[in-house]
């Protein structure tokens, strides 16, 4: 197994794709052990990893919010904002978080969301008076709500990984991501405060009617997704058919704004990024099936064991390892990598399934935001030009924030399981 980390690490280092550096260590492994009729099932294998119905959600939902995205919502969704947070002192900061709530519903990934708010939102605070740094860094959090509320690529993919209802993960994760988002106001109104941030323009009376009635309906596909599948209407890879078929309906027949020519690059930059998403997958499972082979999961498992028994302890020190895991891997790598270790360890923890896939998903996308390596902050600190440095030590606090959200999430089981609870009844 030292071959294969070192081979990995190395790949890492030197700029290969996440994919094929798991590929290429994979491959490594089974040559230097003289593997070769497991070479000749590697490709089964990796099949074996994305022959899931379920996963077929994952393009669609990709489809959906990037038809929304060409339809040119965001700029919708920020006027909508600012109309709902009024004139307050660094209201443009409150926007840019209730912005990004409300994006999360539609795009399902973290770093689409910084691309989509940051490009809107990052000029917009600059030009008002905010720090590039700040303004990136705020841009970054609110990103990784993206990862809590449907239709969450991760969530999707630890429910297809574990066979824990994807319906259950949705509503899991809505109660975080408000609090993350609450939270995130109330440490941008504080700073407004202490830095003097200014107040933003007022939205023009007359322009309020028109405002709501083109952002409701693209902020209600969560709710038919969330709907649609908790009344039974359609399963999860159904809702995400829909989700697109919706999303391309209000786009072009309510907004139009879809032209042609945005419809097809919609559909060619789903194609790539699908393309890319089951790579990363189909070569985290072969990379799973040789932890299985060297049994790293069940000595992982029972060093952790050995440290302590008590299951409060041994949440602390996962969370631990996922969150150095999440600072060098891509989310839905890492979840792959990690469920065979997690599924030993699952039962000692005394967590409900749901409660605790709310809490792996949000640990892993802390790490897109945690420096020095984290994506998101990569994508706004290109857009806010900002030194990345400068946004690392400005998003150290907002890091804070996602940090206790995340124990709460751990020891608050209601904090999860309230509305799925609520709605099973």
């Amino acid at each position: 197994m030292t071959l294969y980390l070192a081979i990995f690490a190395l790949c890492m280092i030197l700029g290969v794709p996440i994919a094929f550096s798991l590929g290429l260590a994979s491959v490594a492994y089974l040559f230097a052990y003289d593997q070769w009729q497991l070479m000749i099932g590697f490709p089964q294998k990796m099949i074996a990893g994305i022959d899931n119905f379920v996963l077929l959600t994952i393009p669609f939902f990709i489809l959906a919010g990037n038809l929304m995205n060409s339809a040119d919502l965001t700029r919708q969704i920020v006027r909508f904002a600012q109309m709902l947070v009024g004139r307050v002192r660094g209201g443009l900061a409150v926007v840019n978080v209730v912005a990004s709530m409300m994006f999360s519903g539609i795009s399902g990934a973290a770093t689409s969301e910084a691309s989509a708010i940051g490009s809107v939102m990052i000029p917009a605070m600059v030009r008002d008076g905010y720090k590039a740094a700040y303004a990136a860094a705020l841009t970054a959090a609110g990103s990784i709500l993206g990862s809590l509320v449907p239709p969450s690529l991760s969530l999707i993919l630890y429910g297809v990984l574990t066979g824990t209802s994807i319906a259950d993960l949705f509503l899991a994760g809505i109660l975080p991501a408000f609090l993350i988002c609450g939270l995130l106001i109330g440490y941008a109104l504080w700073r407004a405060r202490v830095e003097d941030h200014p107040m933003p323009q007022p939205v023009p009376r007359e322009e309020r009617l028109g405002l709501a009635m083109r952002a409701i309906p693209a902020l209600l596909l969560p709710v038919i997704i969330v709907g649609g599948i908790r009344s039974g209407a359609f399963t999860p890879t159904e809702a995400a058919a829909v989700a697109a078929l919706y999303a391309l309906i209000i786009g072009g027949l309510l907004y139009r704004t879809l032209s042609p020519g945005k419809i097809g690059q919609a559909f060619y930059d789903t194609a790539t990024m699908t393309a890319g998403v089951m790579l990363i997958v189909a070569m985290a499972s072969m990379t799973s099936f040789i932890l299985g082979i060297e049994n790293i999961p069940r000595s992982i498992a029972a060093q952790l064991v050995s440290v302590s028994d008590n299951p409060w302890v041994l949440i602390l020190l996962l969370n631990l390892v996922l969150l150095v895991l999440g600072l060098f891997l891509e989310p839905l790598a890492a979840l792959v990598l990690a469920m065979p270790i997690l599924n030993e360890v699952f039962p000692l923890l005394g967590l409900d399934p749901v409660q605790f896939g709310v809490m792996v998903v949000l640990n892993l996308m802390i790490g897109l935001i945690t420096p020095p390596v984290g994506l998101c902050l990569f994508i706004v600190s290109a857009i806010s030009r900002a030194p990345l440095e400068r946004v690392s030590l400005a998003i150290l606090p907002m890091i804070g924030i996602c940090l206790f959200v995340l124990l709460m999430v751990a020891a608050v089981p209601s904090l999860s399981l309230l509305l799925p609870q609520i709605l099973n009844r």
